[in-house]
C-alpha cells in the first residue's frame, strides 16, 4: 500500500526520521559489555571467589544531555492518530531511559535503578517459574551434541550455510570482549562470535536459529518500512525479541531442558540483584547452591551484574512463555517479525501496515514454518509455566 502524503503523515515521517538519527548511537549492548572479562575472571578465581571483578567499559561517544533534549523537543502533538501519537510518546520515554542506562554504566545503584525502569525485575511468579524448571534433570551433558568442537572461526561456516535460507547479507566479526557467546548488533547488521568460546553442535543449532533466524531477520525486516521505528526498536521490545528467538530454538527442535535451565539461572541471578547480593555472593549461590560449574556460574553472574546490575536477562523466559502462548492461540507470528517490535503493540503494528506506513514481513524465520519439536518434557515445562 502506498503511503498517503498529507500533513499528518509528513509530520510523522519527519519525527520518525529525527528520532532515528538520534537513537542510532544508542546500542546498549555496545556499552554494557565489559572489555576486560577474561582478565577479571582469572583474578576472581585466584582470589577464591572473594574479590569482585572490577570491570572496564567502552567510552561513550555521544552527548547524553543533548540527546535527551532533542528527544523531548519532538513535536508529537502534530500526530493526529491517538494510537500512533501514544506509541511515539512511549518511544521517546523508552529511549530516554536507555540513554540514562548508558550514562550510568559502572555507577552501581544508579545503573541498576535505571535498568529497573527500562526492563523491570523478576516477579515472585517469574522466580517460581525458574525454580520449577530447575527441578528437572539435565539431559546427558556428555552426549556428543553438547561437546565443544568448533572455534569461533570454524563456526562461521555454519552461520553462513544457515543464512543461505535468507535473501540478505550481514557481517561476521569476532570478539573476546563480550559476555554472550554470540550476539547480533542491530545498528551495524553484524553477528559477533565470542573467540573465547568453543561451540558444540547443539550451540550451533541453537544460535543459528536464535541469532540469524530471529535477531538478524527482524533487523533486516525492520529496514524495509517507511518508519524507522521498526529498525531502531519499539519500547520494551527486548522481551518479545528474546522470546521469539528462544521460540525458534523450540520450533526447530533444539530447545533442551539444559537450555531452559540456563534461562532459569539467569532469572535467579537477576533476582539476586533485587535481594542486594554482591557479585561474589551471586556467583557462590550459582556455583555452590545450584552446582553450576564455575565457568557457567561466572558468565551468568557477569551478565546480571555488568554495568552495576543489568536486569534484562530475566526477560528471555517471560518472553518465551508469552510467544509460546501467542503461537498456541493461533496468532500471526509474522507480525512480530516485522522489526524490533513488541507483542503488546500488535494493534499499532496492524494500524501502521493498514496506513501504508509499514509493510508485512519479507523475511520469515524458517523454524516457524513447521513445529518440529519432539521434546515432550520441554513442552510440558512451557505449558506449565505460570
Amino acid at each position: 500500500m502506498k503511503v498517503e502524503i498529507n500533513a499528518e503523515t509528513t509530520a510523522l515521517l519527519e519525527i520518525d526520521n529525527n528520532i532515528d538519527a538520534l537513537v542510532k548511537q544508542i546500542e546498549l549492548l555496545s556499552y554494557v559489555n565489559p572489555v576486560n572479562i577474561e582478565e577479571e575472571k582469572e583474578r576472581f578465581f585466584s582470589s577464591k571467589y572473594l574479590k569482585a571483578p572490577v570491570f572496564k567499559y567502552p567510552d561513550i561517544n555521544f552527548d547524553k544531555f543533548k540527546l535527551h533534549r532533542k528527544l523531548f523537543t519532538q513535536p508529537i502533538e502534530r500526530i493526529e492518530d491517538p494510537l500512533i501519537k501514544d506509541l511515539y510518546e512511549d518511544i521517546i520515554y523508552a529511549y530516554s531511559g536507555l540513554i540514562q542506562c548508558i550514562e550510568t554504566i559502572g555507577d552501581g545503584k544508579k545503573f541498576y535503578y535505571n535498568c529497573l525502569h527500562c526492563f523491570g525485575t523478576p516477579t515472585e511468579k517469574d522466580v517460581e517459574n525458574a525454580k520449577f524448571i530447575l527441578h528437572f534433570e539435565d539431559e546427558d551433558k556428555q552426549a556428543a551434541k553438547f561437546q565443544p568442537k568448533y572455534s569461533a572461526e570454524e563456526s562461521e561456516v555454519f552461520f553462513k550455510r544457515f543464512s543461505e535460507n535468507f535473501a540478505f547479507n550481514y557481517e561476521i566479526k569476532h570478539s573476546d570482549k563480550i559476555s554472550a557467546i554470540a550476539m547480533v548488533l542491530n545498528n551495524i547488521k553484524t553477528l559477533v562470535l565470542n573467540t573465547n568460546h568453543t561451540f558444540s553442535d547443539n550451540e550451533i543449532a541453537v544460535l543459528t536459529n536464535h541469532e540469524i533466524g530471529v535477531h538478524m531477520v527482524t533487523t533486516m525486516n525492520g529496514l524495509l518500512h517507511p518508519l524507522k521505528i521498526f529498525s531502531h526498536g519499539f519500547p520494551n521490545n527486548e522481551e518479545t525479541q528474546e522470546g521469539l528467538a528462544v521460540f525458534a530454538e523450540y520450533m526447530s527442535n533444539n530447545l533442551t531442558v539444559n537450555r531452559l535451565k540456563e534461562l532459569a539461572y539467569r532469572v535467579i541471578a537477576v533476582d539476586s540483584l533485587a535481594k542486594g547480593y554482591t557479585f561474589s555472593r551471586t556467583f557462590r549461590m550459582l556455583h555452590n547452591q545450584y552446582d553450576l560449574d564455575r565457568e557457567a556460574a561466572f558468565y551468568i553472574t557477569v551478565r546480571a551484574h555488568r554495568g552495576g546490575g543489568f536486569t534484562k536477562d530475566y526477560l528471555y523466559l517471560t518472553g518465551l512463555k508469552k510467544v509460546y502462548d501467542y503461537y498456541h492461540e493461533d496468532k500471526d507470528l509474522s507480525l512480530l517479525l516485522t522489526g524490533k517490535v513488541t507483542l503488546e503493540y500488535a494493534d499499532e503494528i496492524k494500524a501502521l501496515i493498514s496506513k501504508g506506513l509499514a509493510v508485512p514481513s519479507k523475511h520469515i524465520t524458517s523454524a516457524y514454518s513447521e513445529n518440529k519439536n519432539t521434546n515432550k518434557k520441554v513442552d510440558f515445562i512451557l505449558r506449565s509455566l505460570k
